[in-house]
């Protein structure tokens, strides 16, 4: 691309943005994104849509998101690590700050669709993902990171198959609401903080699939999960530390009822607990009311 071209194609989206967050219409975005990107208002997302590496996406308080399903042609990437339906794939920088009175939403065009209608905000070799006061629901697996470095902290997942999903990541996440998905947080390798949130009525709360390393998970409310609070995959078979989180009760059979682990398994490692915290933790979750 010239940079002629790509001056003009700058200056196209952010004409359209800037149109689109004052006249109240909603902007349709497909394909690339180059340079510094700014959306405001109404984003209607058709099939994959890239942000180049080198670029920047910042996406202000009060922004809905809104993914379509794709037309023939337009969902490029389905295999893993992609998902089916549209996608928003980082492989630069973005910074998503909502506020506690304009957070800012990602969902599925139709507010009626089931979970998994759309594939996933995807960090590829993300080196900043910023993500404060946001509410994902819908997706396959709303935030996907893959050898990046995210930040998700004050805001809310729910009804997904996957809330949080990341493979060799450098994750913070704190005070968050993971809420009626298939799994709050999937991961593999990476080195995950995940402190001061609350997963509740998930069908599996945390799900570890492969030989974890520096996994700080502690300070959770880990509530009423429908299957396990805690699952390990074929290639974990070390132990994993998730000390000083309430499960919410004391009674230890209780607690362990709800690992698949070594308990389960043999050749499994085992959920490391103890010790667990006495009651519920104060400050876990979000602070604004959905």
């Amino acid at each position: 691309m010239t940079l002629l071209s790509r001056i003009f194609r700058l200056a196209g989206v952010f004409l359209a943005v800037f149109l689109g967050g004052c006249l109240g219409g909603p902007v349709l975005v497909s394909g690339s994104l180059d340079g510094d990107v700014f959306w405001s208002g109404t984003i209607r997302i058709a099939g994959d849509v890239v942000l180049s590496e080198g670029s920047r996406l910042v996406i202000a308080p009060g922004t809905r998101v809104m993914f379509l399903p794709p037309r023939d042609g337009q969902d490029q990437w389905t295999d893993h690590p992609n998902f089916p339906g549209s996608e928003l794939i980082i492989r630069g920088r973005v910074v998503a700050e909502g506020t506690a009175e304009s957070p800012i939403e990602f969902r599925a065009g139709d507010p009626a669709a089931a979970p998994g209608s759309w594939g996933a905000i995807n960090l590829e070799g993300s080196p900043e993902a910023v993500f404060r006061y946001c509410r994902f629901s819908q997706a396959d697996s709303a935030l996907h990171g893959r050898d990046s470095v995210v930040y998700v902290e004050h805001s809310l997942f729910e009804d997904n198959l996957v809330g949080i999903r990341f493979n060799n990541t450098q994750l913070l996440a704190e005070k968050n609401l993971l809420r009626r998905n298939g799994s709050a947080i999937r991961f593999h390798f990476g080195a995950p903080v995940i402190c001061l949130n609350e997963l509740a009525d998930n069908q599996r709360a945390i799900f570890i699939t492969s030989h974890p390393r520096d996994v700080r998970i502690e300070h959770n409310n880990i509530l009423r999960s429908r299957e396990y609070s805690v699952v390990f995959g074929e290639e974990v078979p070390e132990d994993v530390p998730l000390p000083h989180n309430y499960w919410g009760t004391m009674d230890p059979a209780v607690i362990e009822a709800g690992f698949f682990d070594g308990r389960r398994e043999a050749h499994l490692g085992r959920v490391e607990y103890l010790p667990p915290a006495p009651g519920p933790v104060e400050g876990a979750g979000i602070s604004w009311t959905p």
